[in-house]
């Protein structure tokens, strides 16, 4: 029951990254998998959260800042 609602939580959190800015869903979505990558890792699932959570932030500021160059260049 605990991995069903882990499971839940994971695509609820997943799906309403869709609906939040492109830094929030960055967070989110490496919060995520930072989560889960770290439970398997050693039981550590609140540190991985919180530097995917820092990781995908940094990732999507990134990919946003790159397309806002692009499309004033031409």
């Amino acid at each position: 029951m605990r991995r069903l609602m882990m499971l839940l939580a994971g695509v609820l959190a997943v799906t309403s990254a869709a609906a939040l800015s492109p830094a929030n869903a960055g967070c989110l979505s490496g919060a995520a998998v930072g989560g889960v990558a770290g439970h398997f890792v050693g039981h550590h699932g609140l540190i991985g959260a919180g530097i995917g959570c820092a990781v995908g932030h940094h990732r999507a500021v990134v990919r946003d800042r790159e397309m806002r160059y692009h499309s004033n260049r031409y």
